[in-house]
């Protein structure tokens, strides 16, 4: 009897255990019903490749029972699909004042996105549980939030090939040419053996070419003896002897009109030391000290002729005079004749012909072949004269720029043929790289690598050729790119700082624009972006961005203006719209409703 008195005792006790245990989890399920959750964004926002929010849960007073636990289950589902996310626990022992004060935590959410994520629902699920036997009650789902902002997935990428300078100079260069002729003390004859000297013939033949000159400068000296009146007339009328000479040269050669081209300039030197001193410093016929007493008179005080008559009571002056005074008295020819070049079209012409193998590769320099090819508007025929010039010369320069042709023919496909020119372009960077390390090809294999989906590795290459002191069409180019990048994995304050230093291709002002909006500096970027639609109509996803730029503003006009511009331009973008949360306010508009209907 008494071992049946305690089975039924045992049994009854475990019944009200389980009933008080199921009444608890059914209050919790009850009073969940008051529970106070908010997420923050709300719609979520897609940033990076990621969908982060912050949600916080107030449970009511005296929801939660000892030795029972509270689960807000979160769930993100689109279409067929469902993606679980973090729980949130509540515990009475982590809450003692859980009777006076509401629990309440706020917990940080991420997930990766997809495409098919940005229309969706965030859902959260109430779980009553039992720790002890596993027993659980769940509350209905309740959607809390709808729906992906995707706008940051806007941005443009923004590519440029960066070409190392061909090296060649097409503008007009002027040779010179230089000849010294000596005259006797005193005279300003031009002397038949200075004439007949090897530097008189070589001039002569010189001026038998009639060679395209542009000016004949003659410097006319004399050696510091004699006075002041002597010695200009000497320097002028030597230097005035040599024109004449070159002047009937010009005639015996029949240069008829060219000659009036040519400019001719005398420039007299008169009682200037400088030429004796420079003679004295290399001059090995007396010693150091006495060469300190020239210079002590030259640098003194006195007239011109004064210090030469103090100079011709040297002890040195007769060998000095014999052996240097000679060689001042000269008239120095400088000729400045234009160097013969091809003309544009000759060096594109032989170019082409080296490139399909019907021209030898020596009928051009390397220089001429890289200007060619950076002339030359087809892609492809710049492939082939880079090619060529590469297997003539393959330096640095050659493989960068033939990379780059590379790049830019992967901006114009894609699939595997894209694919494919970015890999070769990436091997003539790395090529010209390891020949000499470049800003060019530096800045290029950050562009190849963001075409590749690298965006962290492009972004390293890009800040290490921001940092090799770009020229400022190469560094605008590669903070357009930067910005871009760093846009795409949602460093919008690196972007911004990138962005103020690209170019004003309409690409890199939408993409500013953008960011603009994405940190929330709305006028600004409502500004950016009607700059772009100011200079280029036809860029359509300035027209949609400035759309939301409004919205964000609540300004229905401009929203309905510029989503009208965009949706004309491109009609797809009518469905865009009508799915966008950015225009979700809108949507009981009839004149938002005519424009996607």
């Amino acid at each position: 009897m008494k071992t049946q008195t305690a089975k039924k005792f045992f049994l009854f006790a475990l019944v009200a255990v389980f009933t008080l245990s199921g009444c608890a989890l059914s209050q919790m399920k009850k009073m969940a019903k008051d529970q106070q959750l908010s997420v923050d964004p709300t719609p979520l926002e897609v940033h990076a490749d990621s969908v982060k929010f912050d949600m916080t849960a107030n449970l009511p007073l005296k929801m939660l029972k000892p030795n029972k636990v509270y689960q807000i289950n979160t769930f993100y589902t689109f279409g067929t699909q469902e993606r679980q996310l973090k729980t949130i626990q509540f515990r009475a022992v982590d809450y003692p004042n859980s009777g006076t004060e509401q629990p309440s935590v706020t917990e940080s959410f991420s997930f990766p996105y997809t495409d098919a994520m940005s229309r969706g629902s965030l859902q959260v699920q109430g779980k009553a549980l039992n720790p002890k036997n596993g027993n659980f009650l769940e509350t209905d789902r309740l959607g809390i939030a709808d729906g992906v902002i995707t706008t940051s997935t806007l941005v443009q990428p923004s590519y440029y090939a960066s070409y190392a300078p061909h090296g060649y100079n097409d503008q007009e260069e002027l040779i010179p040419t230089n000849v010294e002729f000596f005259f006797d003390q005193g005279r300003s004859v031009f002397k038949t053996s200075e004439k007949n000297s090897d530097r008189g013939t070589k001039f002569a033949a010189f001026i038998a070419e009639k060679n395209v000159t542009r000016t004949v400068t003659i410097t006319g000296t004399h050696s510091p003896e004699g006075k002041e009146t002597i010695n200009s007339d000497l320097s002028k009328d030597r230097a005035a002897a040599i024109e004449k000479w070159y002047r009937e040269e010009m005639d015996k050669y029949d240069y008829q009109g060219m000659a009036d081209q040519i400019r001719f300039i005398q420039k007299p030197i008169v009682q200037d030391w400088n030429g004796l001193k420079t003679m004295l410093a290399s001059y090995n016929g007396i010693s150091s000290s006495e060469k300190s007493e020239w210079t002590r008179i030259i640098n003194g005080t006195g007239s011109f002729e004064q210090k030469e008559k103090q100079l011709q009571g040297l002890s040195t002056y007769k060998k000095v005079f014999t052996d240097i005074y000679p060689q001042l008295r000269t008239a120095k020819t400088e000729v400045l004749t234009v160097k013969v070049k091809k003309s544009r079209e000759e060096i594109s012409t032989l170019a082409n012909q080296i490139a399909n193998g019907s021209a030898s590769a020596d009928a051009l320099s390397l220089e001429e072949m890289l200007y060619a090819a950076a002339n030359n508007p087809s892609l492809t025929e710049k492939q082939k004269i880079y090619e060529a010039a590469a297997k003539k010369n393959d330096t640095y320069v050659v493989h960068n720029n033939l990379g780059a042709v590379h790049l830019q023919l992967a901006m114009q496909t894609s699939g595997r043929e894209m694919t494919n020119h970015v890999s070769t372009a990436l091997n003539h960077f790395n090529i010209s790289n390891q020949k000499q390390s470049n800003v060019f090809a530096q800045a290029n294999i950050g562009m190849a690598l963001a075409m590749q989906g690298n965006l962290w590795g492009s972004h390293d290459a890009l800040t290490k050729a921001a940092g090799m002191n770009p020229g400022n069409e190469v560094s605008q180019g590669v903070n357009g790119a930067k910005g871009a990048v760093e846009i795409k994995v949602g460093r919008y304050d690196l972007a911004i700082a990138s962005l103020n230093r690209a170019t004003n291709r309409s690409v890199d002002q939408f993409n500013k624009g953008l960011v603009q909006l994405l940190r929330k500096d709305f006028r600004n970027a409502q500004s950016t972006l009607e700059s772009v639609i100011s200079s280029d109509r036809s860029y359509v996803m300035a027209h949609y961005v400035a759309a939301v730029a409004a919205a964000r503003q609540d300004n229905e006009n401009k929203v309905i203006e510029h989503l009208r511009n965009a949706i004309n331009a491109d009609s797809s973008l009518k469905a865009k719209a009508a799915t966008d949360l950015e225009f979700r306010q809108y949507t009981g508009s009839q004149a938002f409703m005519d424009l996607i209907n």
